[in-house]
């Protein structure tokens, strides 16, 4: 195969599909969506099994237990991935929506209406149920589709894809508006991000090692974050039910999600009460506290932590600690080492709340919540496409709205310029 007549012909096909996908209905889009839902539930063993042989041949690679538990999909996984495409097919269609029209003094109309991107590029690792996610937020927002899924995931993403095009042919669409790269060479992935006659944005989903590559190599615009070092501040009026409960979850429902709380900040004033209860908790649990000075005097069982530590994103039973002396302490610690991913407040003092939400420079910023709800499906976005650190276009999970831009629209009724 030469890879780069293969990535040039994806490309020519998907820019001929989104011109129909542009002008496709709600009603099409709906219907394929609907279609291919139902045929999640429909071969949900047959996807399964893919996944079993993924998860075989990964174990056998000797895969990280984060990438395992990223790759492996539950029959609750299949459930979830069909229900995330229904919700996007609930959703309301953004492209055509048309705001802020004002009258000009030369009688004209101005205003905004809502487009697709035109081709998206998606590259991602492990996860087969990007490729179900992918595929009806493009499709939805009428944006072509290009997937290139992790090597590890090849099995379950063509089972994945061969269901998306049978969704799209029931409906009348163009099959090339959602295509799988079925090879698992590194040079598609070259070819793909270099591609700006085809490809309009690239959305990379993977570790540090992708983003890293593609920050390097790309020259179509990306939608993108390194890492998700996402921190918990335990404020002086914190609750402490609410504050055990809260770094429970978000440290340990899951350790390979870029929305897992790392590092966890608590005020001076109640670090003593504080933190044992929840270093018990931790611990009990398997999971490695680095703390500061302080924290290892409060915590027997802690760790020094070093600068780095405060940094990284461990994707693992490891937890940062810092006790801080205050709010701006605290706001000015996740400002420095944080990636900009998530972060939360616990307190009850309702001013220094907001002022968190104010000055802390993340994507999505919390009070009293988990920083696992940090993701568009519990946003109400459906399944998303991915979570932005950046702060252009989008931010955050990024969902239909995400995935379109606007252009200006006038008006007029035989006006002409004087």
């Amino acid at each position: 195969m030469d890879i780069k007549d293969y990535m040039q012909d994806i490309g020519r096909r998907a820019r001929t599909a989104s011109r129909r996908l542009a002008g496709a209905t709600t009603a099409e889009k709906n219907t394929a969506l609907l279609h291919l839902a139902a045929a999640i539930r429909r071969d949900k063993a047959a996807l399964i099994a893919a996944n079993a042989l993924d998860l075989g041949a990964a174990r056998a690679a000797g895969l990280e237990p984060a990438m395992l538990d990223r790759l492996a999909l539950s029959e609750k996984g299949v459930d979830g991935m069909a229900e995330g495409v229904e919700q996007v097919a609930a959703l309301a269609d953004p492209i055509g929506e048309m705001t802020d029209i004002k009258f000009r003094p030369t009688g004209i109309q101005v205003g905004k209406m809502r487009v697709p991107l035109g081709v998206i590029g998606i590259i991602y690792e492990a996860r087969p149920n990007v490729t179900a996610d992918a595929a009806a937020l493009c499709l939805k927002s009428g944006n072509a589709a290009i997937l290139r899924g992790g090597s590890e995931a090849i099995n379950c993403n063509r089972a994945i894809a061969a269901l998306v095009h049978e969704a799209l042919q029931a409906a009348g669409l163009p099959a090339d508006s959602v295509q799988v790269i079925d090879t698992t060479d590194r040079a598609a992935v070259g070819e793909l991000i270099t591609m700006r006659e085809f490809v309009d944005v690239i959305v990379p989903r993977g570790g540090k090692g992708l983003i890293a590559r593609l920050l390097a190599e790309a020259r179509v615009p990306m939608i993108q974050h390194l890492d998700g070092n996402c921190h918990v501040y335990l404020e002086e009026e914190a609750d402490p039910n609410k504050a055990l409960k809260i770094v429970e979850n978000a440290k340990t429902q899951r350790y390979g999600t870029c929305n897992t709380a790392e590092s966890l900040l608590v005020d001076r004033s109640v670090a003593a009460m504080l933190l044992p209860p929840i270093a018990q908790m931790l611990t009990g649990k398997g999971v490695e506290i680095r703390g500061c000075p302080e924290t290892c005097a409060i915590v027997p069982n802690a760790v020094a932590a070093t600068e780095e530590d405060y940094y990284t994103e461990f994707l693992a039973p490891i937890i940062s600690v810092k006790v801080v002396s205050g709010i701006d302490e605290a706001i000015a610690h996740i400002n420095q080492y944080s990636s900009g991913h998530t972060e939360a407040i616990v307190t009850d003092n309702h001013p220094k709340a907001m002022r968190f939400l104010r000055e802390v420079d993340s994507a999505s910023v919390m009070i009293n919540a988990s920083t696992r709800f940090a993701d568009g499906f519990e946003y109400g976005l459906g399944a998303e496409i991915g979570i932005s650190t950046d702060k252009i276009h989008a931010r955050g999970p990024v969902g239909l709205e995400g995935l379109t831009s606007q252009k200006w629209v006038v008006l007029g009724d035989g006006h002409v310029r004087a």
